[in-house]
Parts: structure tokens; sequence; C-alpha cells
């Protein structure tokens, strides 16, 4: 038979709010302790289980190498243990009153939204709060757990992520811009000499500026924005070509000559917070979302079949 744990959730909280409050006066004013309990909890941990967690350097106390170790494994078990208790209150509710999904912005918005009429249909009751996101901006959301689900070009260290849609991304300019007008194959040297068309890393790092090294940059938020500007001959991007399908179409895009690196392929994952603790609700929108997209795959797969055998 196991033997129960000798140390309370409450003592290793002690320990987090020393090391991150940044002292035993700071840490009882953040539990709501007084400073001697606090010191207490601390110096009980050490004697039951036989190890030294502080050591005063000058008038400092720092972690030894072994409370780097216990600060570490504390602070995961402590997530784990609010994420226990809130997968309870949502267990114990059944379908949640909420969902909150961080998606790249470069998946096709149409397709979400078909996703969410879906789920509209099935639990009209329940709320979905979207955040559009760019790079960091979608792994944040996941860390922080701040969202359910997320579609993202990366799966964070940490989490697991199912691999849902590939996206084929074309060079692009429009039919005045100057890098048509040169009537031949163009380099990167070319393209450096013009401006770069940026969306903005949402997350807290805000990366911009144009990774070619071009000497002019715009960055925006919104895919919408960066189209347009596009469509006006300001400037040039990779955009997924299923998002201005309707611009070349009409002819207000083109694809840019580029001798080499004028088309890319990015993949997508679909990724939960916590698989584990995950409601009905965020199950059963993955389970559509991962449908849908199906479905659109099959339906692209089809039509370049029936084009290939036009031509």
């Amino acid at each position: 038979m196991t033997d129960y744990p000798r140390i309370s959730l409450e003592q290793w909280r002690a320990l987090l709010a020393v090391v991150d409050a940044g002292g035993y006066a700071q840490a009882a004013a953040v539990l709501h302790k007084s400073q001697s309990a606090v010191t207490y909890a601390v110096q009980k941990m050490e004697t039951l289980l036989g190890v030294k967690i502080f050591e005063v350097v000058g008038r400092k106390a720092h972690l030894t190498s072994t409370g780097e170790v216990l600060y570490r494994r504390a602070k995961s078990l402590l997530d784990e243990a609010g994420a226990l208790e809130g997968a309870a209150g949502t267990l114990a509710a059944g379908w949640e009153p909420e969902l909150r999904l961080s998606v790249e912005i470069i998946f096709p918005t149409w397709l979400l939204l078909q996703c969410f009429a879906r789920f509209a249909e099935e639990r009209p009751q329940t709320r979905l709060e979207l955040y559009e996101s760019v790079l960091s901006g979608t792994e944040e959301a996941l860390l922080q757990r701040k969202v359910d689900l997320a579609i993202c070009s990366q799966v964070p260290q940490g989490f697991i992520g199912d691999p849902l849609l590939r996206l084929r991304f074309v060079a692009a300019a429009s039919l005045n811009h100057p890098l048509h007008q040169l009537g031949r194959e163009l380099t990167l040297q070319d393209l450096r000499k013009h401006r770069h068309l940026i969306i903005r890393d949402t997350g807290s790092q805000r990366r911009s500026g144009s990774w070619l090294g071009a000497e002019q940059s715009w960055t925006v938020s919104q895919k919408a924005t960066s189209i347009h500007a596009a469509v006006m001959g300001l400037g040039f991007a990779w955009f997924p070509d299923e998002t201005i399908r309707g611009e070349l179409e009409r002819g207000e895009l083109k694809p840019l000559p580029l001798r080499e690196g004028g088309e890319r392929f990015g993949d997508l994952y679909l990724v939960f917070a916590d698989r584990d603790y995950a409601g009905p609700g965020a199950l059963r929108l993955a389970a559509i979302i991962r449908e849908h997209v199906a479905g659109s795959c099959r339906k692209a797969a089809q039509q370049a079949a029936a084009n290939t055998t036009a031509l």
C-alpha cells in the first residue's frame, strides 16, 4: 500500500511563494499568513525530507541545487492539482458553458466558421470565445491555459498535437507591382529591394521585421489588411493560396516568378490544453473540426484530380 505524502499542498505552496515573492516576509503577505508560519512550513519540509532547500548567501536565502529541483516539481504538482479541481468542476457541471479557442489566422476562416456553425446546431447554449493568433501567441495561449483548444503551426513543448491540415503558401503581389515588371525569374536580392508585408506575432515577444532582410517592411495585425495592401500594390507577401484564391482568380494578385522558394508548405496541428481533463464540449468541437477539415481536403483532392483529367 502506498504511503500518504508527508508534505501537504499548503507546504509546497509556501515554498513556491518564498521563491516567487523573493523572501519569507513577502511570501507571508501573499499567502496572508504570519512570517513565522511560512518559515516553520519550509523548515518542517526540510526536516521531513532530510534535505536542505535554502542556503543563506550574504543576507539572502537562495535555493540549493536540491531546492531548485523541488521548486520545479512543486510548481508542476500545484498546477496539476489546480487542473484536477477545475476538471472536477467541469465534469460535475456536464457540458461546458463556454469554450475558448486560439486559432492561427492562416487557418481558413470559412472552414472555421463552418465548424462553429455545426457545433452551434448541437449546442447552441455553449458560448465560443475565439482568439485569432499568430505564431508564439497561439503557443502562449496554451502554455498559460487561456484556451481549451488550439490550432497552431508548432506544438509547444510539453503538449501533444494531432496533424490537422497542410497549407500551401505562395509569394504574390499585384499585377502592376514592380517585381512583375522585371520580366524574368526573381531572386532573393530582388525581393529585398521591395516592401515585405508581415503579420504581427500576437505573443508577448512581438517578433516583427522582415525575415528576408528586406529594406522596407510593413507589419500589420490582420491577414485581410495584408491582402488589401498587396492588392493595392503596396508590397508582397507569402499567402496561403486558399486565402487569396479569389484575388488570384480575379487577377488582383499574381504569384511572383521566383527562381526558388516561390511556394512553401506549412502544417497546422490541433492541440488540447489538457486532453485528460477536456470536457465533452471541447471533445465534440475537436471532432467536428477534424471531420470538416478531412471533408475539405477530400473535396480539394477530387477537384485537383478532375482538373488534371480535363487537361
